[in-house]
């Protein structure tokens, strides 16, 4: 191999490596929503213990392989035609965001796609409940994860009274008729709910309310479910009581710590779903094919962004 060649091959292993490296970053700068700058400047400057800093090391690494082992789900949920829904449901700030965005991270977005419906509009207060939820239901080879769902009803809405008696026992008498649809259709279905104490929930909330970057994740609903504690928990108890089907069954995740919430979740998930690794052609690039007739046009400067950085 000539000098050129070399360095050619050096460079070409440098930038892969970049590459990797930023997309390890992501993670990172993911961290900022559970974290301030000045912890995350700590790391750097040595604060931190060694228990503490072997710890975030074990968390990422399984994090990383916990995620590599979603992307062989992901190619073998396209391969079998597999269909999943995986409903995100729990008290507000109690992470199911967090573990949304690490599950989807390095997936493709056509494949494992997140249903996350706002309050419904005038039209559709008027629908069947679950109407809908049902255009965001997966094709063949899709995994949708609801960011809440039609538990809505048995929760937000029965607490605050957004729906009436007779709507909320309706509810009850449908849900599991649906679900078990949604099973004999060749869905699978999972439910999570995520648990977090009072305190835990305060101390979030708090860290909400004094982030400019997180204020926008506090809404009136929110700050009004504080007042509500007791009558949100009686609220799930009820819901957990009447909707646990063998088709459909609820998991609790403990999301006090993030973290292992995140890992504890996504190792769970993974063993819901009789998943293998998916054998993948070895991709050859080919070569860029060069005309000699071809002139590139020069890019005008008053288009070009200003590389500030």
């Amino acid at each position: 191999m000539s000098l050129d060649s070399t360095q050619q091959h050096e460079d070409l292993i440098r930038r892969i490596r970049e590459d990797l490296m930023d997309s390890y970053d992501e993670e990172l700068e993911m961290e900022l929503e559970d974290r301030s700058m000045r912890e995350l400047d700590a790391d750097a400057s040595g604060v931190r213990t060694d228990a503490e800093r072997a710890a975030r090391r074990q968390y990422f690494q399984e994090l990383f392989r916990l995620q590599g082992e979603l992307v062989k789900l992901q190619d073998w949920v396209v391969r079998s035609r597999h269909k999943v829904v995986i409903l995100f449901e729990g008290r507000d700030a109690a992470g199911k965001g967090g573990v949304i965005k690490r599950i989807t991270q390095r997936l493709n977005p056509r494949v494992a796609r997140v249903a996350a419906l706002p309050a419904p509009n005038d039209r559709e207060r008027t629908q069947w409940y679950f109407q809908r939820y049902v255009s965001h239901l997966p094709a063949a080879g899709e995994m949708v994860l609801f960011d809440r769902s039609w538990y809505n009803r048995a929760g937000v809405e029965r607490v605050m009274g957004f729906c009436n008696d007779a709507e909320y026992e309706e509810f009850f008498r449908t849900v599991p008729e649906f679900e078990k649809m949604l099973a004999r259709s060749g869905i699978q279905l999972i439910k999570y709910w995520f648990s977090i104490t009072d305190e835990e929930q305060h101390s979030r909330f708090l860290g909400r309310i004094h982030d400019p970057l997180k204020q926008w994740k506090l809404s009136p609903m929110d700050l009004e479910s504080r007042v509500r504690w007791e009558d949100y928990t009686r609220a799930k108890e009820v819901m957990l009581d009447r909707t646990h089907i063998p088709e459909a069954r609820w998991w609790i995740v403990q999301g006090v710590d993030k973290k292992a919430a995140r890992l504890n979740c996504i190792h769970h998930l993974l063993e819901q779903i009789p998943y293998e690794e998916v054998q993948q052609e070895a991709v050859q690039l080919p070569a860029r094919v060069r005309n000699e007739d071809y002139i590139r046009q020069p890019v005008p400067p008053e288009m070009i962004v200003p590389e500030r950085y």
